[in-house]
């Protein structure tokens, strides 16, 4: 059965908004899953102690037959796909795909936490998940 998901993309390397569309396209592409809508595009300061560029950001609303853990290493997939290599916390990547919210599961996993830890602290994603909540059928 098809759940909602919650991911937010961002991206603070090369042509952003371009990396933003190449994102969604891999996403979409996903085995069993649909992108049913995406937040407005958002550009946003950088969190963390390491000075970088500044960041855009989105969310898409997806339904998907996969489950966390296997959306989780879908988008991972496609991170590593684009370029993204992971060298340092909160360091500048050309893309970051993270699950925000998956439907109403609670979860918490080495390396799954749902909804997604920060989601009280980035203002930025509340602001984004509002958007796309009417969606949610």
């Amino acid at each position: 059965m098809a759940e909602w998901a919650f991911v937010a993309l961002g991206s603070n390397m090369g042509d952003r908004e371009a990396v933003l569309r190449e994102a969604k396209r891999h996403i979409a592409a996903l085995e069993g899953t649909e992108v049913i809508a995406a937040s407005a595009v958002e550009e946003t300061e950088p969190l963390g102690p390491i000075p970088q560029s500044h960041y855009l950001n989105q969310m898409l609303l997806l339904r998907t037959i996969l489950g966390p853990r296997d959306l989780l290493e879908a988008l991972l997939a496609i991170e590593r796909r684009m370029g993204r290599v992971r060298a340092e916390r909160w360091g500048p990547r050309v893309i970051d795909l993270d699950i925000v919210r998956y439907d109403a599961v609670n979860l918490h996993e080495p390396g799954l936490d749902l909804p997604h830890p920060e989601l009280p602290h980035r203002g930025f994603w509340q602001r984004e998940l509002a958007e796309l909540l009417p969606h949610v059928a």
